[in-house]
Protein backbone atom coordinates (compact mmCIF):
# COMPACT_ATOMS: atom_id res chain seq x y z
CA UNK A 1 0.00 0.00 0.00
CA UNK A 2 1.26 3.68 -0.33
CA UNK A 3 0.38 6.73 0.87
CA UNK A 4 -1.48 9.47 -0.98
CA UNK A 5 -0.82 12.93 -0.26
CA UNK A 6 -1.65 14.61 -3.53
CA UNK A 7 -5.07 15.83 -2.25
CA UNK A 8 -5.63 19.55 -1.94
CA UNK A 9 -8.63 19.68 0.49
CA UNK A 10 -8.90 17.14 3.47
CA UNK A 11 -11.87 16.82 6.02
CA UNK A 12 -11.24 16.33 9.32
CA UNK A 13 -11.94 12.82 10.53
CA UNK A 14 -11.53 10.70 13.43
CA UNK A 15 -9.69 7.54 13.28
CA UNK A 16 -11.93 5.62 14.19
CA UNK A 17 -14.54 6.45 11.76
CA UNK A 18 -15.61 3.23 9.57
CA UNK A 19 -15.72 5.33 6.17
CA UNK A 20 -11.82 6.16 6.74
CA UNK A 21 -9.27 4.24 4.49
CA UNK A 22 -6.09 2.78 5.72
CA UNK A 23 -3.45 4.88 3.17
CA UNK A 24 -0.08 3.73 4.50
CA UNK A 25 0.68 2.16 7.93
CA UNK A 26 4.22 1.09 9.72
CA UNK A 27 6.11 1.02 12.69
CA UNK A 28 8.51 2.95 13.52
CA UNK A 29 12.46 1.47 13.74
CA UNK A 30 13.38 0.86 17.52
CA UNK A 31 16.69 2.66 16.59
CA UNK A 32 14.56 5.93 15.12
CA UNK A 33 16.21 9.04 16.88
CA UNK A 34 13.32 12.07 17.97
CA UNK A 35 12.38 13.68 14.22
CA UNK A 36 9.30 15.68 13.29
CA UNK A 37 6.81 14.09 11.54
CA UNK A 38 6.25 15.82 8.39
CA UNK A 39 10.44 15.99 8.27
CA UNK A 40 9.84 11.46 8.56
CA UNK A 41 7.26 10.94 6.23
CA UNK A 42 9.20 12.91 3.52
CA UNK A 43 11.78 9.78 3.67
CA UNK A 44 9.23 7.46 2.97
CA UNK A 45 6.73 8.60 0.47
CA UNK A 46 7.66 9.43 -2.91
CA UNK A 47 6.95 13.00 -4.68
CA UNK A 48 4.95 13.65 -1.31
CA UNK A 49 6.08 17.80 -0.28
CA UNK A 50 6.20 18.72 2.96
CA UNK A 51 3.29 21.08 2.74
CA UNK A 52 1.47 18.27 1.52
CA UNK A 53 2.22 15.93 4.47
CA UNK A 54 1.49 19.41 6.93
CA UNK A 55 -2.07 19.63 5.42
CA UNK A 56 -3.22 16.13 5.67
CA UNK A 57 -1.63 16.16 9.37
CA UNK A 58 -3.90 19.33 9.96
CA UNK A 59 -7.07 17.83 9.36
CA UNK A 60 -6.09 14.59 11.18
CA UNK A 61 -5.39 11.92 8.23
CA UNK A 62 -2.11 11.36 10.47
CA UNK A 63 -2.71 9.18 13.43
CA UNK A 64 0.11 7.58 15.56
CA UNK A 65 -0.76 4.98 18.53
CA UNK A 66 -4.83 5.40 17.88
CA UNK A 67 -4.03 9.96 18.03
CA UNK A 68 -3.85 12.20 15.46
CA UNK A 69 -1.08 14.31 15.13
CA UNK A 70 0.11 17.89 14.24
CA UNK A 71 3.29 18.29 11.62
CA UNK A 72 5.57 19.07 14.44
CA UNK A 73 4.69 15.46 16.33
CA UNK A 74 8.15 13.91 16.94
CA UNK A 75 7.62 10.17 16.16
CA UNK A 76 9.71 7.73 18.26
CA UNK A 77 10.83 4.59 18.65
CA UNK A 78 8.17 1.95 18.07
CA UNK A 79 5.29 4.12 16.98
CA UNK A 80 2.90 3.10 14.93
CA UNK A 81 2.13 5.19 12.40
CA UNK A 82 -1.12 5.20 10.01
CA UNK A 83 -2.59 7.42 7.26
CA UNK A 84 -6.46 7.79 6.66
CA UNK A 85 -7.96 9.87 4.08
CA UNK A 86 -12.02 9.26 3.08
CA UNK A 87 -11.57 7.77 -0.27
CA UNK A 88 -9.67 4.59 -1.10
CA UNK A 89 -6.08 4.79 -2.19
CA UNK A 90 -6.23 5.59 -5.99
CA UNK A 91 -4.18 2.21 -6.92
CA UNK A 92 -7.41 0.64 -5.92
CA UNK A 93 -9.63 2.40 -7.97
CA UNK A 94 -7.95 0.52 -11.65
CA UNK A 95 -9.51 1.69 -14.66
CA UNK A 96 -9.02 -0.27 -18.10
CA UNK A 97 -6.68 1.93 -20.22
CA UNK A 98 -6.23 1.50 -24.12
CA UNK A 99 -2.80 0.92 -23.74
CA UNK A 100 -0.13 -0.65 -26.04
CA UNK A 101 1.06 -3.84 -24.93
CA UNK A 102 4.06 -5.92 -26.74
CA UNK A 103 3.10 -9.43 -26.09
CA UNK A 104 5.56 -11.85 -26.74
CA UNK A 105 3.48 -14.95 -26.19
CA UNK A 106 -0.30 -15.27 -25.45
CA UNK A 107 -1.93 -18.39 -24.88
CA UNK A 108 -5.61 -19.07 -22.77
CA UNK A 109 -3.45 -19.58 -19.41
CA UNK A 110 -1.18 -17.08 -19.88
CA UNK A 111 0.66 -14.03 -21.50
CA UNK A 112 4.04 -12.75 -21.24
CA UNK A 113 4.86 -9.05 -22.16
CA UNK A 114 8.05 -7.04 -23.06
CA UNK A 115 7.65 -4.13 -20.70
CA UNK A 116 9.25 -0.51 -21.97
CA UNK A 117 10.86 1.67 -19.92
CA UNK A 118 8.96 4.28 -18.18
CA UNK A 119 5.98 2.28 -17.87
CA UNK A 120 4.84 1.45 -14.19
CA UNK A 121 3.80 -2.18 -13.75
CA UNK A 122 1.19 -1.59 -10.96
CA UNK A 123 -0.64 1.99 -10.04
CA UNK A 124 0.93 3.27 -6.77
CA UNK A 125 1.68 7.04 -5.64
CA UNK A 126 2.01 9.24 -8.65
CA UNK A 127 1.18 6.79 -10.93
CA UNK A 128 -2.33 5.97 -11.05
CA UNK A 129 -3.48 5.73 -14.92
CA UNK A 130 -0.56 4.50 -17.59
CA UNK A 131 0.17 1.41 -16.02
CA UNK A 132 0.10 -2.32 -17.13
CA UNK A 133 -2.40 -3.43 -15.05
CA UNK A 134 -4.53 -0.59 -16.50
CA UNK A 135 -3.77 -2.15 -19.78
CA UNK A 136 -4.25 -5.52 -18.58
CA UNK A 137 -7.37 -4.68 -17.43
CA UNK A 138 -8.71 -2.91 -20.60
CA UNK A 139 -8.03 -6.23 -22.67
CA UNK A 140 -8.95 -8.96 -20.18
CA UNK A 141 -12.26 -9.48 -17.91
CA UNK A 142 -11.80 -11.43 -14.23
CA UNK A 143 -7.89 -11.20 -13.99
CA UNK A 144 -6.62 -13.77 -11.05
CA UNK A 145 -5.69 -11.42 -8.39
CA UNK A 146 -2.26 -12.14 -6.74
CA UNK A 147 -1.39 -11.90 -2.84
CA UNK A 148 -1.57 -7.89 -3.03
CA UNK A 149 -5.30 -7.77 -4.50
CA UNK A 150 -3.37 -7.14 -8.10
CA UNK A 151 -5.05 -8.70 -11.19
CA UNK A 152 -2.86 -11.00 -13.14
CA UNK A 153 0.33 -9.92 -11.85
CA UNK A 154 2.90 -13.09 -11.00
CA UNK A 155 6.35 -10.60 -10.46
CA UNK A 156 7.04 -6.94 -11.26
CA UNK A 157 9.85 -4.96 -12.53
CA UNK A 158 10.81 -1.43 -11.53
CA UNK A 159 9.52 1.82 -13.35
CA UNK A 160 12.62 2.34 -15.47
CA UNK A 161 13.71 -1.26 -16.25
CA UNK A 162 12.56 -2.97 -19.19
CA UNK A 163 11.94 -6.29 -20.16
CA UNK A 164 10.20 -9.58 -19.75
CA UNK A 165 6.99 -10.14 -17.31
CA UNK A 166 4.89 -13.52 -17.20
CA UNK A 167 1.01 -12.89 -16.46
CA UNK A 168 -1.51 -15.21 -14.96
CA UNK A 169 -4.96 -15.20 -17.12
CA UNK A 170 -6.32 -18.03 -14.28
CA UNK A 171 -6.24 -18.51 -10.70
CA UNK A 172 -4.84 -22.01 -11.48
CA UNK A 173 -1.89 -20.34 -13.66
CA UNK A 174 -1.49 -17.55 -10.55
CA UNK A 175 -1.06 -20.12 -8.09
CA UNK A 176 1.32 -22.20 -9.67
CA UNK A 177 3.42 -19.30 -11.19
CA UNK A 178 3.70 -17.71 -8.32
CA UNK A 179 4.84 -20.84 -6.35
CA UNK A 180 7.65 -21.43 -9.16
CA UNK A 181 8.45 -17.97 -8.11
CA UNK A 182 8.57 -18.68 -4.39
CA UNK A 183 10.17 -21.64 -5.22
CA UNK A 184 13.04 -20.40 -7.23
CA UNK A 185 12.12 -22.83 -10.35
CA UNK A 186 11.71 -19.92 -12.39
CA UNK A 187 14.56 -18.20 -14.61
CA UNK A 188 14.87 -14.70 -14.48
CA UNK A 189 18.10 -13.28 -16.36
CA UNK A 190 18.81 -9.54 -16.72
CA UNK A 191 21.41 -7.36 -18.08
CA UNK A 192 22.94 -4.46 -16.90
CA UNK A 193 26.08 -1.64 -17.84
CA UNK A 194 27.48 -0.91 -14.46
CA UNK A 195 29.75 1.36 -13.11
CA UNK A 196 33.74 -0.13 -13.03
CA UNK A 197 35.77 -2.73 -14.17
CA UNK A 198 34.13 -6.16 -12.30
CA UNK A 199 37.13 -7.75 -11.59
CA UNK A 200 35.88 -11.25 -11.52
CA UNK A 201 34.80 -12.97 -14.42
CA UNK A 202 31.90 -14.16 -12.62
CA UNK A 203 30.20 -14.79 -9.27
CA UNK A 204 27.43 -14.43 -6.41
CA UNK A 205 26.19 -12.08 -4.69
CA UNK A 206 24.35 -12.83 -1.01
CA UNK A 207 22.93 -9.82 1.38
CA UNK A 208 19.87 -9.65 2.96
CA UNK A 209 18.02 -6.83 1.59
CA UNK A 210 15.56 -4.31 3.63
CA UNK A 211 14.70 -0.65 3.44
CA UNK A 212 17.49 1.79 3.71
CA UNK A 213 17.62 3.18 7.55
CA UNK A 214 17.99 6.59 6.62
CA UNK A 215 16.57 6.92 3.14
CA UNK A 216 13.19 4.91 3.07
CA UNK A 217 13.12 4.89 -1.23
CA UNK A 218 16.09 2.63 -1.29
CA UNK A 219 17.07 -0.58 -0.26
CA UNK A 220 20.04 -1.71 1.10
CA UNK A 221 22.22 -4.79 2.16
CA UNK A 222 22.17 -5.43 5.86
CA UNK A 223 25.71 -6.70 7.24
CA UNK A 224 27.28 -7.38 10.90
CA UNK A 225 25.15 -7.50 13.46
CA UNK A 226 22.25 -6.48 11.28
CA UNK A 227 22.78 -9.10 8.87
CA UNK A 228 19.74 -11.05 9.74
CA UNK A 229 17.89 -8.29 8.76
CA UNK A 230 15.64 -7.55 5.71
CA UNK A 231 14.98 -10.73 3.30
CA UNK A 232 17.71 -13.16 2.13
CA UNK A 233 18.80 -12.22 -1.37
CA UNK A 234 21.25 -13.91 -3.80
CA UNK A 235 22.31 -12.69 -6.98
CA UNK A 236 24.50 -14.57 -9.69
CA UNK A 237 26.77 -12.46 -11.97
CA UNK A 238 28.50 -13.28 -14.94
CA UNK A 239 31.18 -10.24 -17.19
CA UNK A 240 29.56 -10.46 -20.38
CA UNK A 241 31.76 -7.24 -22.07
CA UNK A 242 34.78 -5.13 -20.19
CA UNK A 243 33.91 -1.82 -21.63
CA UNK A 244 36.50 0.36 -19.72
CA UNK A 245 35.49 2.37 -16.50
CA UNK A 246 32.07 -0.21 -17.02
CA UNK A 247 31.22 -3.30 -17.65
CA UNK A 248 28.28 -5.23 -19.24
CA UNK A 249 27.43 -8.14 -16.75
CA UNK A 250 24.57 -10.61 -16.64
CA UNK A 251 22.68 -11.22 -13.34
CA UNK A 252 20.47 -14.11 -12.82
CA UNK A 253 17.87 -14.09 -9.94
CA UNK A 254 17.89 -16.79 -7.62
CA UNK A 255 15.31 -14.44 -5.27
CA UNK A 256 13.27 -11.66 -6.29
CA UNK A 257 13.64 -8.75 -4.08
CA UNK A 258 12.59 -5.43 -4.78
CA UNK A 259 15.66 -3.36 -6.40
CA UNK A 260 17.51 -6.53 -5.92
CA UNK A 261 20.35 -6.12 -8.87
CA UNK A 262 20.41 -2.55 -8.10
CA UNK A 263 21.15 -3.07 -4.41
CA UNK A 264 23.51 -5.99 -4.57
CA UNK A 265 25.64 -4.70 -7.56
CA UNK A 266 25.96 -1.46 -5.66
CA UNK A 267 27.03 -3.41 -2.52
CA UNK A 268 29.83 -4.50 -4.63
CA UNK A 269 31.17 -1.52 -5.55
CA UNK A 270 29.53 -1.27 -9.00
CA UNK A 271 26.63 0.93 -9.19
CA UNK A 272 23.93 0.26 -12.11
CA UNK A 273 25.28 3.08 -14.94
CA UNK A 274 22.67 6.44 -14.71
CA UNK A 275 20.73 4.69 -11.98
CA UNK A 276 19.43 7.73 -9.91
CA UNK A 277 17.97 6.39 -6.78
CA UNK A 278 21.18 4.45 -5.90
CA UNK A 279 23.80 7.21 -7.17
CA UNK A 280 24.84 6.21 -10.48
CA UNK A 281 23.86 9.31 -12.14
CA UNK A 282 27.34 10.81 -11.18
CA UNK A 283 30.23 9.69 -13.15
CA UNK A 284 31.56 7.24 -10.53
CA UNK A 285 34.87 5.79 -12.95
CA UNK A 286 36.64 7.68 -15.12
CA UNK A 287 39.60 10.72 -15.96
CA UNK A 288 38.72 13.92 -14.78
CA UNK A 289 38.64 15.85 -18.49
CA UNK A 290 36.12 17.65 -19.80
CA UNK A 291 35.68 15.48 -22.97
CA UNK A 292 35.53 12.35 -21.10
CA UNK A 293 32.70 14.34 -19.21
CA UNK A 294 30.75 15.50 -22.11
CA UNK A 295 31.11 11.91 -23.28
CA UNK A 296 29.48 10.82 -20.35
CA UNK A 297 26.87 13.21 -20.13
CA UNK A 298 25.82 11.80 -24.22
CA UNK A 299 25.68 8.22 -22.46
CA UNK A 300 23.12 9.51 -20.21
CA UNK A 301 21.31 11.53 -22.44
CA UNK A 302 20.87 8.13 -24.94
CA UNK A 303 20.10 5.92 -21.90
CA UNK A 304 18.26 8.63 -19.28
CA UNK A 305 17.53 5.54 -16.92
CA UNK A 306 19.27 2.77 -15.18
CA UNK A 307 20.94 0.16 -17.57
CA UNK A 308 19.05 -2.84 -16.79
CA UNK A 309 16.70 -5.11 -18.71
CA UNK A 310 14.93 -8.25 -17.94
CA UNK A 311 15.80 -10.17 -20.80
CA UNK A 312 15.37 -13.92 -20.91
CA UNK A 313 12.09 -15.59 -18.28
CA UNK A 314 11.90 -18.50 -18.43
CA UNK A 315 8.65 -20.93 -16.45
CA UNK A 316 7.06 -24.21 -16.26
CA UNK A 317 3.70 -23.90 -18.41
CA UNK A 318 0.98 -24.62 -15.49
CA UNK A 319 -0.97 -26.85 -18.18
CA UNK A 320 1.36 -28.37 -20.10
CA UNK A 321 4.28 -28.87 -17.52
CA UNK A 322 6.64 -27.67 -20.33
CA UNK A 323 9.50 -25.48 -19.70
CA UNK A 324 9.56 -22.69 -21.23
CA UNK A 325 11.98 -20.05 -22.30
CA UNK A 326 11.98 -16.89 -23.67
CA UNK A 327 15.08 -13.86 -24.80
CA UNK A 328 14.00 -10.17 -26.17
CA UNK A 329 17.24 -8.42 -27.76
CA UNK A 330 18.59 -5.18 -25.50
CA UNK A 331 16.36 -2.10 -26.02
CA UNK A 332 17.91 0.26 -28.51
CA UNK A 333 18.49 3.07 -25.94
CA UNK A 334 20.80 0.37 -23.32
CA UNK A 335 22.51 -0.68 -27.02
CA UNK A 336 23.30 2.68 -28.17
CA UNK A 337 24.75 3.21 -24.57
CA UNK A 338 27.18 0.30 -25.18
CA UNK A 339 27.92 1.21 -28.60
CA UNK A 340 29.35 4.34 -27.49
CA UNK A 341 31.24 2.83 -24.29
CA UNK A 342 32.56 0.30 -27.31
CA UNK A 343 34.38 3.50 -29.66
CA UNK A 344 35.24 5.35 -26.71
CA UNK A 345 37.11 2.40 -25.43
CA UNK A 346 39.09 1.99 -29.13
CA UNK A 347 39.53 5.09 -29.21
CA UNK A 348 41.22 5.64 -25.53
CA UNK A 349 43.74 4.46 -23.53
CA UNK A 350 42.59 3.54 -20.25
CA UNK A 351 44.78 3.27 -17.34
CA UNK A 352 42.80 1.00 -14.71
Amino acid sequence: MVIDLSMEDYTPQLPDDDNLYEHYAFTVDKGQTPLRIDKYLMNFVENATRNKIQAAAKNGSIVVNGTPVKSNYKVKPNDTIRVLFTHPPHENLLVGEDIPIDVVYEDETLLVVNKPAGMVVHPGHGNYSGTLINALIYRFDNLPNNSSERPGLVHRIDKDTSGLLVIAKTEKAMNDLSLQFAEKTSEREYVALVWGNVEAEEGTIEGNIGRHPKNRLQNTVFLGDEADKGKTAVTHYKVLERLGYVTLVACKLETGRTHQIRVHMKHIGHTLFNDERYGGEKILKGTTFTKYKQFVDNCFKVLPRQALHAKTLGFKHPETGEFMRFDTPIPDDIQQCIDKWRGYVKHQDLDE
